[in-house]
């Protein structure tokens, strides 16, 4: 008696299956699009410091992060990268895979040892037109995460530049912060920074 393979090496992926379906980025997924999707993942595995991709570089896939920490990270010309979020186990990676020119706006590194389910967006945009659902679901879920990532962008922005602002009046021998009511002149702005940063 033969058995015809599972498609995609299905056959040593029952585990990575269960974890896929585990995952609480992907809860409440019917089941056919759970086994859709275990067909195009990998499990991938990053040493600390490890960069995962950068921006500009095209985006061919999502992960889910099983374990580990995951910095995304953008530089403004020549000034060091600026952390402006930090993925962890139970979230998703990257959505550039879902819009065209489908290349990635962000560097990320991991900034522990970590590991990913990573998904093959290149092919599950070709499954898009069959299974409209899973395409609205993905999308519906990714959504979500966008709009949690813009919100948390755009409070470390408003804190960067409020520092930045407190900063540069304590160097310039400025009085007093009207929103923390911060004293500092020249001879204490040392002590205020090392508070604030």
């Amino acid at each position: 008696m033969t058995t015809e393979p599972l498609p995609h090496g299905l056959e040593n992926k029952p585990d990575l299956r269960k974890e896929i379906a585990a995952h609480p980025f992907l809860a409440g997924m019917s089941a056919p699009y759970l086994e859709l999707l275990s067909r195009y993942a990998t499990k991938k595995q990053f040493k600390s410091d490890e960069i995962i991709f950068r921006a500009g570089e095209p985006a061919h896939g999502f992960y889910l992060v099983e374990t580990g920490k995951i910095a995304l990270e953008g530089s403004v010309m020549e000034h060091d990268p600026v952390a402006v979020d930090i993925v962890q186990s139970g979230e998703p990676l990257g959505w550039s895979w879902l819009f065209p020119p489908y290349r990635w706006h962000f560097d990320a590194r991991a900034i522990e040892a970590t590991t990913v389910i990573y998904f093959d967006g290149d092919i599950l945009r070709q499954h898009y037109d069959e299974y409209l659902t899973l395409a609205h679901d993905l999308f519906k879920r990714m959504c979500e995460v966008m709009v949690h990532r813009l919100q948390t962008t755009r409070r470390k922005l408003v804190e960067t530049v409020h520092k930045s602002r407190l900063s540069a009046k304590c160097k310039s021998g400025a009085l007093t912060d009207s929103r923390s009511g911060v004293t500092c002149g020249a001879s204490r702005s040392q002590k205020i920074n090392r508070q604030l940063f």
